[in-house]
């Protein structure tokens, strides 16, 4: 098991996914996958986040969510490493960031691993399948889009690929695992198509870091304390 670099621990807590003891565990992401937690999940983040709605409570979630997702391609593409832990190890607990109420990920520093790269697919594959068991998941909390959960992924990604593109020592790799996100056949377990593909339109996320990428409105507005989204597609 390789040890994360205080940068890699850096990096992770910039996106609230910490590598220390959590004070205490609210819920994991195990019990995501059981049906039956799903009223006491909505319930506490409903109350974690004071939401508006059922909708925008589980869309904070799965943008939480979707920094780890997204965090795992770039530790793929940046250091060849990827999370392998179990569900019941990630671990959730309400956090305060800018003065409001979120949930904030613990996870065990050493369930990363490096990854071979005649396993690169097998992993990227992986990765998303687990994305989508969350998708699934999620629905069944509360009616919210597929397309929104996904979105709500894909928007860190955006930014981690960009990064990734803008260093000459990473941006060959980066590009290599984005034309695997590309290709439909990696998403064929659960997919027909390619969500990256159709959230991208196939373009460079270098050429869309400033554009209103998403389809689907995230609902932060309907958080308090948070803005409406810079990019929303139901802004006027």
């Amino acid at each position: 098991m390789p040890a994360l670099t205080m940068d890699q621990v850096q990096q992770l807590n910039s996106y609230s996914i910490y590598t220390t003891e959590p004070k205490r565990t609210l819920f994991t992401l195990a019990d995501i996958h059981k049906d039956f937690y799903h009223p006491d999940f909505l319930n506490l983040m409903m109350g974690i986040t004071d939401a508006a709605t059922e909708t925008a409570a589980i869309s904070h979630f799965a943008r939480r969510y979707g920094m780890f997702f997204a965090m795992q391609f770039y530790m793929l593409a940046a250091y060849d490493e990827v999370w392998d832990g179990k569900p019941l190890e990630l671990r959730f607990d309400a956090a305060k960031e800018f003065n409001s109420f979120t949930v904030a990920m613990f996870a065990n520093p050493n369930d990363w691993r490096y990854v071979d790269e005649d396993e690169r697919q097998t992993v990227i594959e992986k990765i998303l399948y687990d994305g989508h068991v969350i998708v699934q998941q999620l629905r069944k909390v509360t009616s919210i889009s597929p397309l929104t959960i996904w979105e709500n992924f894909f928007g860190y990604l955006l930014w981690h690929y960009h990064v990734l593109l803008s260093n000459p020592g990473l941006a060959d790799q980066a590009m290599e695992d984005i034309e695997i996100l590309e290709d439909p056949k990696t998403w064929a377990r659960f997919s027909n198509k390619s969500w990256w593909a159709q959230y991208t339109g196939g373009q460079s996320p270098t050429n869309l870091i400033n554009l209103p990428v998403r389809k689907s409105c995230c609902f932060s507005k309907d958080i308090p304390g948070l803005m409406a989204c810079g990019f929303c597609p139901m802004k006027k």
